[in-house]
């Protein structure tokens, strides 16, 4: 942290029930407005430019009533009338306002890896206490105004009236001003896994039943219920992205789309049910995850927002120099692709850990995961820089994992009788390389937490230093959600547990990011929507990279998996006759379009080998980022972004664009004045697109400087990648 200055404004007094409050952001343009309506209910609303974002906004919860037949202590066992539990539940009505108090914040912090080397968090804040007299308690609401926006969450002080409470559902809305365009996934309780829509407001009813797409696990929401990051785009232009921050210790958050009479479309918050249909088993004193409302006059402001990890507390890992950001390749594609398998055996249809004896069980010559296989990754990866290596499909139990909600589906310690743990860590530790475990847990929590110690012993043993965790299927123990509160929980705990051992976690299928990277850094990637793997299944739509950075990618970094060079799958297995929508290209684009501190090279090596030439971006571009500029950003149409490399003077800049391709003119004044850098261009080739030859490419190297302008045309579905290195 470089400075940080905290100055209480003013503390303001009030009871009135009409009493109303402004706050403003540093800038000045960004204003909130707060007040308690006539039912003794919070509102608010927020302006950008003297415009309308957020109208008019009820605040609060909606409690579980008590039971009055059951004993909450020994003292004290019923209420006397139910008119008193149904009192006690309203948490949105009756108030009036105790205290008002206001401060400024400012400080410039320093992630440990990020997209850039330095982040501003500045603010003005009011805390709003309110006084609900009928139940004789206090609740606050704490709002920060940004220059982009508005953070706000509920605190819940220690008192003796509120002490342990569960939440039927949290009531914040999320007032719109019109049918504004938006950018959209289903509401589901545990999948992020489907296709972006883009509609207006009121055509999502219409459109839900074609978002929601088969899923191994699925639980759908609601008709009007979609998840965040929801992107809107205003009638006069202006960008709105709905989300939260620092999802701990609660429910994940949906938003229902509701029209109330008289007050057009507003997005009222609902929150993930755990088993028992509850939304959160509270204990004060207590705060919720933060609300965001991340505002942009354009689609560049949206993607350079920082709100979602400022709203984060700071980083908690007192030592974080064994956290690398990190290149890898992997033996993985092939098992997606059906070309190889993740199961040592076809000979066994009921594993039974500790008793089933795979040495004396035909091997299916399929298996992926074999000593010599993985050497040869090894052996690539040691030759063209990579970091590490991943292998899927190591460990006993693969034969009947999906599907069943097995308990004791795995042990994550041992491994199939042709892969040699000792040996294999022994040859990649001589080669300079990691290997990176992979943990599948079938969504066993259970079973998994039975054996996080000793797996994360077993990968401290061997040297492995990150793992990629997975939670595919529906959660044991049953009847619960991915998202949760128990199971942000649990997310939450494996991070932590992985921090003692000194591992990073990469986790697929577990809950979306909320910024939560920057209190854990070895949270170093979530999968949290559809990955490259989708291209296998059918392929993703053209649009969808360009849509990610401003939805998913909002909260934290993805392991997209990028970097796909042969794009007709039935090349590796003739069965599959999956497309990947995308040209190659783009794929080496995505590696700075999609950031992430975790980079994967996702095809087989022999798919490089082959185009040796457009391989070397992959190899040249970093995964640590000194600063980032965001050249031009349209959410469903094109993204194309800037870095800079955090370890030198080199530039890289990468494209990404949907299904009607992009003309792009391009200023390199980001770069220094008066130095010389060499550009090496990959872009389409003409005539192509991601179904018409989209591994098609041409390369070409010319001087630049901070006085030129580069102009490049995309194939449909297509992109480009540019490395700037410095002549010196």
């Amino acid at each position: 942290m470089k400075h940080s200055l905290l100055t209480i404004a003013c503390i303001c007094l009030a009871t009135m029930a009409g009493y109303a409050q402004k706050q403003t952001s540093p800038d000045g343009k960004v204003e909130l407005d707060f007040r308690l309506d006539a039912k003794g209910r919070p509102v608010y609303s927020l302006k950008m430019d003297g415009k309308t974002i957020i109208a008019d906004s009820y605040l609060g919860l909606q409690l579980k009533e008590e039971n009055p037949e059951k004993a909450t202590d020994f003292e004290y066992s019923q209420f006397a009338a139910k008119q008193e539990i149904e009192k006690r539940a309203d948490m949105q009505t009756g108030f009036s306002v105790a205290k008002v108090e206001t401060s400024t914040f400012d400080e410039t912090w320093i992630p440990v890896w990020g997209e850039e080397t330095e982040i501003r968090n500045h603010y003005n804040e009011m805390l709003v206490t309110l006084d609900q007299k009928k139940n004789d308690r206090q609740i606050a609401v704490r709002f920060r105004v940004f220059n982009d926006g508005l953070g706000f969450r509920y605190e819940f002080p220690s008192q003796k009236n509120l002490t342990y409470f569960i939440i039927k559902e949290e009531k914040s809305e999320f007032a719109l001003t019109g049918d504004h365009k938006a950018w959209w996934i289903a509401g589901d309780y545990d999948t992020q896994e489907y296709e972006w829509q883009t509609t207006r407001l009121s055509e999502i009813e219409g459109r839900m039943p074609k978002a929601i797409a088969p899923n191994s696990s699925q639980t759908p929401a609601g008709p009007t219920t979609v998840q965040t990051a929801l992107l809107m785009q205003t009638e006069d232009g202006y960008f709105i992205n709905l989300h939260e921050a620092a999802c701990i210790d609660y429910a994940t958050m949906h938003l229902t789309l509701e029209q109330p009479e008289g007050r057009g479309m507003v997005f009222v918050s609902h929150l993930t049910p755990d088993a028992q249909g509850n939304k959160g088993h509270m204990q004060t004193p207590r705060s919720t995850p933060w609300r965001t409302v991340i505002v942009g006059r354009t689609g560049a402001d949206i993607l350079a927002s920082r709100m979602t990890l400022n709203l984060n507390e700071p980083c908690k890992i007192e030592d974080t120099s064994w956290i690398k950001p990190t290149k890898y390749i992997g033996v993985w594609w092939e098992m997606i692709q059906g070309a190889s398998s993740w199961a040592y055996t076809d000979d066994v249809y009921s594993v039974q850990l500790g008793i089933t004896d795979y040495k004396n069980l035909k091997p299916n010559g399929k298996h992926g995961a074999n000593t010599k296989h993985v050497k040869d990754y090894i052996d690539f990866a040691a030759e063209h820089g990579f970091d590490a290596v991943l292998v899927e499909g190591w460990n006993e139990g693969w034969e009947d994992w999906f599907g069943k909600q097995k308990d004791y589906v795995f042990d994550f310690v041992t491994p199939y009788p042709d892969f040699d743990i000792a040996e294999i860590s022994r040859y990649a530790k001589e080669k300079g390389v990691k290997m990176i475990m992979h943990h599948e847990t079938s969504s066993s929590t259970v079973n998994y937490e039975r054996h996080l110690e000793q797996a994360y012993e077993l990968m401290n043993k061997w040297g492995y230093t990150s793992v990629k965790s997975g939670y595919v299927g529906d959660i044991v123990p049953y009847g619960e959600h991915h998202y949760s509160q128990p199971l942000n929980n649990h997310y939450l705990y494996c991070i932590k547990k992985a921090a003692e051992h000194k591992i990073t976690v990469n986790a697929h299928e577990a809950v979306r990011p909320t910024g939560i990277c920057r209190t854990y850094p070895n949270l170093i990637a979530n999968e949290s929507a559809r990955g490259t793997e989708y291209e296998s299944f059918g392929g993703n739509p053209v649009d969808h990279t360009t849509i990610l950075p401003f939805t998913r990618l909002i909260g934290g970094p993805m392991d997209y998996t990028p970097g796909i060079f042969e794009m007709d799958c039935s090349k590796m297995n003739p069965a599959n006759t999956s497309h990947v929508r995308s040209t190659l290209c783009r794929q080496l684009g995505l590696y700075v379009v999609l950031y992430s501190p975790l980079q994967m090279a996702a095809d087989i090596i022999e798919n490089y080998k082959s185009r040796m030439d457009a391989f070397q971006f992959i190899k040249d571009v970093p995964v640590e980022w000194k600063k980032s500029v965001y050249l031009e950003a349209m959410p469903g149409d094109y993204v194309t972004i800037a870095r800079q490399d955090k370890n030198s003077s080199d530039w890289y800049i990468g494209s990404s664009v949907d299904e009607n391709g992009h003309s792009s003119v391009l200023k390199l004044d980001f770069l220094t004045p008066g130095k010389k850098y060499e550009a090496t261009i990959y872009q389409d080739a003409k005539g192509i697109s991601w179904d018409n030859n989209p591994s098609t490419y041409e390369i070409r190297k010319q001087k630049v400087t901070s006085k030129s302008v580069l102009k490049l045309q995309s194939a449909p579905g297509g992109g480009f990648a540019i490395s700037l290195k410095e002549i010196k």
